[in-house]
């Protein structure tokens, strides 16, 4: 397999976890939220990355503005920072619990920091999604990326994808609503189908912030082709509430089994027909009108459509053996002489299907005995 397959392979159906508010800076709750989480993963068997945030906070806020008070974000970033140190021991810790470190680096220093430990997958957010310094600097790194849409046009998306496939580099495009939290009416599921036709060679997928409910937009997004998922998530400790827009372990135990729920009922298949089981073939076997002799038929007589309807009529039930209203085949002769109101058999005359070994087959196994 190419390293590209391999890359667009890390991304089929992958669920990106990200610790919501870069778990507050407090390794210890990161921590809580790593083991409590990856439970959840391995319960449920799903292929998962918990997904960190990386700024290198110094250089990412203006010196005249790192005592500015009006601006949360700023605010919020300093609050949360960490060391490369913290972060190799967060990112040791999910490798650790079976699930795939990654991270959402927001400047260049920081993409260094996710090639340094080894994470195989980068997040680009919507935010920055027209960042090119910084997109540029992922790309450099050649490591399979997720790019979340949120308000970006379509000529932004085209541009970005069209960048990563030029360069043959894994890019999956997530439909995202940049409203936290997203009331249902606005999740806007059918942006799948649209991303879908317009890439046709990305990865599609669905980054989430509703609150409502935890398994309509799985089945949603996952019926209309979505292949990859991401949501925030928090913990209910230390006494900090949980913002609507985040979920918590028991959130992702119901998302998780929306997916399971969802790739059963779709089957899994949307490339070519579908097998037809058994049972669905015996099922409608039963439903299928047998040929009946309406008179007596001497050996010798020629079938066509002129004289079907006077020699034969359909009705069910239709038993192992006889033809159907399936296989009518004009100018075949009857090759014994036939009673009146008898099923019409496959050996009674000489027809296609009576010289071929797996449609004799097949007629003999069908019906009733």
């Amino acid at each position: 397999m190419s390293k590209h397959n391999k890359g667009k392979e890390l991304l089929q159906d992958l669920f990106v976890l990200e610790l919501a508010n870069n778990h507050l800076g407090d390794i210890k709750r990161g921590e809580s939220i790593i083991s409590q989480y990856s439970k959840v993963v391995r319960y449920n068997k799903i292929k998962a990355a918990i997904k960190l945030q990386i700024r290198d906070v110094d250089n990412f806020i203006h010196d005249d503005y790192k005592n500015y008070k009006k601006s949360r974000y700023i605010s919020k970033t300093i609050s949360t920072k960490l060391s490369k140190s913290s972060y190799k021991k967060l990112s040791d810790k999910i490798i650790s619990s079976g699930c795939i470190a990654m991270a959402t680096p927001f400047d260049e220093k920081s993409v260094d920091v996710c090639e340094e430990l080894g994470y195989p997958i980068i997040k680009i957010a919507s935010s920055d999604a027209n960042d090119w310094p910084l997109i540029e600097k992922i790309a450099s790194k050649k490591l399979p990326t997720i790019v979340s849409t949120g308000g970006m046009s379509e000529l932004d998306i085209d541009n970005i994808v069209d960048y990563f496939n030029k360069r043959d580099i894994p890019l999956a495009v997530n439909h995202c609503v940049s409203l936290y939290p997203s009331e249902d009416h606005e999740l806007e599921l059918d942006q799948i189908d649209y991303l879908r036709k317009r890439y046709p060679n990305n990865i599609i997928g669905f980054s989430s912030h509703e609150y409502h409910n935890w398994t309509n937009s799985m089945i949603a997004s996952y019926a209309k082709g979505a292949r990859t998922w991401e949501r925030h998530i928090d913990i209910n400790e230390g006494g900090v509430a949980v913002s609507k827009y985040n979920s918590i372990p028991d959130n992702i135990h119901e998302w998780f089994q929306a997916y399971q729920k969802a790739r059963e009922i779709c089957g899994g298949n949307s490339t070519s027909r579908r097998i037809i089981s058994n049972r669905e073939t015996v099922y409608l076997d039963e439903l299928v009108r047998g040929i009946y002799m309406r008179k007596d038929i001497p050996k010798g007589t020629k079938i066509s459509s002129d004289n079907f309807n006077d020699l034969f009529k359909l009705a069910i039930p239709l038993v192992k053996g006889q033809l159907s209203c399936r296989e009518i085949v004009n100018e075949t002769i009857i090759l014994k002489d036939l009673k009146a109101s008898k099923p019409l058999m496959i050996d009674d005359v000489d027809s296609p299907y009576s010289k071929s070994d797996n449609l004799r087959k097949v007629i003999n196994n069908r019906g009733i005995d």
